[in-house]
């Protein structure tokens, strides 16, 4: 499994439809950026910090 998963992937192996568009990456990290979870009494509470 692991030489399966090891090496890079070559450009003409790489399927178009499936490569995330850059807007897409930068809104997943700015949102991951602006997320906020607080613990308090064994309880989670999400807070988005927009």
């Amino acid at each position: 499994m692991q030489k399966m998963y090891s090496g890079t992937s070559r450009k003409e192996h790489v399927n178009e439809n499936l490569v995330p568009k850059e807007d897409t990456i930068r809104f997943l990290l700015d949102y991951s950026k602006a997320l906020s979870v607080i613990d308090y009494n064994k309880m989670k509470f999400e807070a988005l910090l927009n």
